[in-house]
């Protein structure tokens, strides 16, 4: 038997390694986040995705190592809770000290859950504070580059750009300048603000697909807006290429629709309290995970749902709004913006996938660039919900039609395998909701969505209305991934014309379609739309109900052509002739 001596060495070794760990995954993740500078000089847009991918992977690896590593120093004490539970707490010790030390926690967890298969939430080997604040006591951003704008625009602005030097220059830092300053002081003007006190931004530029962003504040006589300078690389060197200064649009470069930033943080909590004060609608959980800490951001996404359904006894888990997904059971909070996805244990007709390929689809999203026009859909495993809380007519669903992941265990409903996303309101009921011209706008940015998609070798499969989502600010986002697919995979055909002896017998009758065949003029028959909306979709977006137009973008595609879609409006744009 152990020493009381020897048991404390172990578990201290253990929390050590452990910690040891972390600090090594986050060193590597920051190697492959650096290199987001050196691919924007280069304008190396393949490997950026690849970098993407490879970050997104890091974490897994990394916690499959571990395990490894705890196996060898524990030996067959690996298997006693108790060890764990002491692991733990000699962790925390370690990590109290540390601005992000809720992240080693939930390395930790995800160490332990994977290790004992936890269901639900295991309190004596885990760290499960729902009333844990990750940026208790931060109070701003600690690495700020700060401007005094006590003189011209125009030396700031210069001293701005002197700051963030790229390897490749930039091609007219004059005009850069210039165009800066000048937007600066006309949406001062426009917002009747007299004076700018300082501009403080975050020491590191932020990547993410073919943009580098500085991103920071405007401290004026009538408060603190937020600033995003956006950065193009040409040919030629880096321009400014967009000047926001609005929440909404600044909002739109941190949204959920959005692949994550690489942006080398040495801490990133207080950078989450900064970025929150300028967008204090942000939910938390979200600029953790676009900074690129999803799994801080589930575990925050974790805590607040949670602890909202202890605090609010009276909740109600029902079924989503919507039509009745035939590969998932949707069901949400009544009061919470999240919806969970639960596959079903069988498809209806005429689906013909199975629950691999869908996991795979989603999977797919997650590693890719979602461009605005994909949801971010977390992947959770093992969450127990209050039986209490769920309407009957819900829960029955989810415990005939999800038998194979969703179970009754006392009074508490277990889901083993879900994906949780923000909610949309479903674009199929939305456009019968709104007054016309909210509808008709609504349209035309669908068909925009689905042009984004194909440029970014995309296709959505079901382009039904009922699959899109509208989000706040009123764009179109695409959330039902089971018939997502690479647009290189499609073969996109026009109907042939009918023999004489075939123009009264259905089209399914004479018409031989193969797997992968997409007939793109048949889809107005299924948009369920009035004619007035359908009209203005084809009068502005006709291309996608024509094969070859989809063709050509395959064509561009396989030639290497990138189309460029920025997060942001035109009318924030400064060189509209200048594409990246």
């Amino acid at each position: 038997m152990k020493s009381a001596s020897a048991q404390a060495s172990i578990q201290s070794r253990a929390a050590a390694l452990i910690l040891d760990a972390f600090l090594d995954y986050n060193a590597r993740f920051s190697d492959i986040t650096r290199r987001a500078k050196r691919r924007f000089e280069r304008r190396d847009w393949k490997y950026v995705r690849v970098d993407a991918a490879a970050r997104i992977d890091l974490y897994e690896v990394c916690v499959r190592e571990t395990l490894g590593r705890l196996e060898l120093l524990l030996e067959e004490r690996v298997r006693s809770r108790s060890i764990w539970t002491l692991i733990r707490d000699a962790l925390e010790a370690l990590v109290a000290p540390m601005l992000d030390r809720e992240f080693p926690k939930t390395f930790f967890n995800s160490l332990s859950r994977r290790f004992f298969h936890t269901d639900g939430v295991a309190a004596d080997i885990e760290f499960v504070a729902l009333d844990a604040e990750p940026t208790e006591g931060i109070s701003d951003a600690t690495d700020l580059n700060s401007y005094a704008a006590s003189g011209l625009l125009d030396a700031v602005c210069e001293r701005i750009l002197a700051d963030y030097p790229f390897a490749n220059g930039y091609a007219d830092i004059a005009t850069c300048v210039e165009s800066i300053a000048r937007t600066l002081a006309a949406r001062m003007r426009a917002a009747s603000i007299k004076r700018i006190r300082s501009i403080d931004l975050i020491k590191m530029a932020f990547f993410r697909e073919r943009r580098a962003y500085l991103i920071g504040r405007v401290s004026t006589s009538a408060g603190d807006m937020p600033l995003v300078i956006a950065l193009v690389s040409t040919p030629e060197g880096v321009r400014a290429d967009a000047v926001l200064t609005e929440v909404d649009q600044v909002s739109l470069i941190f949204s959920y629709t959005r692949s994550y930033f690489h942006v080398d943080l040495p801490t990133v909590s207080d950078v989450v309290v900064f970025l929150r004060a300028l967008l204090p609608h942000k939910p938390i959980e979200e600029l953790y995970t676009v900074l690129g800490r999803a799994k801080q951001g589930k575990t925050e996404r974790y805590r607040h749902l949670f602890r909202h359904l202890a605090s609010h006894p009276d909740e109600r888990l029902v079924r989503a709004d919507g039509e009745r997904g035939m590969v998932m059971a949707v069901f949400m909070p009544k009061s919470w913006p999240l919806v969970f996805k639960v596959i079903r244990d069988q498809f209806a007709y005429p689906k013909d996938i199975a629950r691999r390929q869908v996991e795979e689809k989603y999977l797919l999203v997650f590693r890719y660039d979602r461009i605005g026009r994909l949801v971010d859909a977390q992947e959770f495993r093992h969450l127990r919900f209050p039986r209490h809380q769920f309407d009957d007519d819900m829960l029955d669903e989810l415990l005939t039609q999800c038998a194979e992941t969703v179970s009754l265990e006392g009074d508490e409903v277990l889901v083993r395998h879900c994906y949780v996303e923000r909610r949309l309101r479903p674009m199929n009921l939305y456009v019968r909701e709104v007054p016309p011209e909210a509808a008709r706008r609504a349209m035309l940015d669908y068909g925009q969505a689905i042009k984004d998609l194909a440029r970014s070798n995309i296709f959505p499969g079901d382009l039904l209305l009922k699959n899109f989502g509208i989000t706040r600010g009123g764009r179109a986002i695409f959330y039902d991934y089971d018939e997502l697919c690479l647009l290189d995979t499609c073969c996109f055909r026009t109907i042939p014309e009918a023999r004489f002896e075939d123009e009264t017998r259905p089209l399914e009758e004479w018409l031989t379609v193969r797997e992968g065949d997409v007939f793109p003029e048949m889809f107005p028959r299924f948009l369920g739309v009035p004619a007035d909306l359908r009209n203005a979709l084809v009068e502005t977006h006709g291309e996608i109900f024509d094969a070859e137009w989809w063709r050509s973008v395959q064509q561009g595609i396989a030639s290497g052509d990138y189309s460029d879609i920025p997060p942001y409006p035109a009318s924030a744009r400064l060189h509209r002739s200048s594409e990246p």
